[in-house]
């Protein structure tokens, strides 16, 4: 089942009155299409006249876009609400997911009976439909590392920034080579865009399988062109 506000909606007052003692407010519910997470519980932070950092405006977000279990779902829901609990009451954690966290978490999951995980794994069905099966450009970075290391860059289709990152990356001292490419293939939908200076390391085997029938994109440190090549 995918979230709807109504749901969501009805499982929260239920959750609250049974495991949080109703203490937590109503709060807007938000859904996404977003493929990098299934839950969020999201908020502002503002500094009060005494230095503290206070967090407000609190809203719980869910994704629809993966078909989840009714119980996968209802987990998710509390994991946010825990994420709720903490932040409203001004606890302390150690860490996102830290001691506090993990102590409510596994005090609900014995005395309810849930399965409430720091992370979801999801199936293979689930990871497919985050990314997606739809053809869509993606300008790829290749990087290759003096270590023998691959690495892959999803970039921007905005030729200043890809022009910027084939300069900064491919000048560091770590890197023996890179090569942009133009291509659709679908399993490029799982990498974030950006233009940010990072990539994801990864096969080199994998990635060239996937760049088959993909254009390279020469550049010369100023200017791009499109050309047809020998992707070894």
């Amino acid at each position: 089942m995918r979230a709807t506000i109504h749901y969501i909606e009805n499982r929260f007052r239920e959750f609250n009155e049974l495991m949080f003692e109703g203490k937590l407010p109503k709060l807007p519910i938000e859904l996404s299409d977003s493929k990098t997470f299934l839950g969020l519980c999201v908020c502002q932070k503002r500094r009060s006249i005494t230095g503290k950092t206070e967090l407000y405006n609190f809203r719980l977000r869910f994704n629809t876009r993966i078909d989840l279990s009714e119980e996968e779902l209802e987990d998710t829901i509390i994991h946010e609400m825990i994420h709720y609990y903490i932040g409203y009451n001004k606890m302390k954690d150690s860490s996102a997911h830290g001691t506090i966290f993990k102590q409510i978490m596994n005090e609900i999951n014995q005395n309810y009976g849930r399965h409430i995980s720091i992370s979801h794994k999801g199936t293979k069905e689930q990871k497919e439909q985050a990314y997606g099966n739809k053809k869509r450009w993606h300008v790829v970075a290749v990087v290759s590392f003096t270590n023998g290391k691959t690495g892959v860059k999803v970039l921007p289709r905005i030729a200043p920034r890809i022009i910027n990152y084939y300069n900064v990356v491919g000048s560091n001292s770590n890197v023996s080579d890179i090569k942009l490419y133009m291509c659709n293939d679908p399993f490029f939908n799982r990498y974030p865009n950006s233009s940010a200076f990072t990539v994801i390391y990864v096969s080199h085997e994998e990635i060239m399988s996937h760049l088959a029938e993909a254009e390279q994109m020469m550049c010369d440190g100023k200017a791009l062109t499109l050309s047809k090549t020998n992707r070894k």
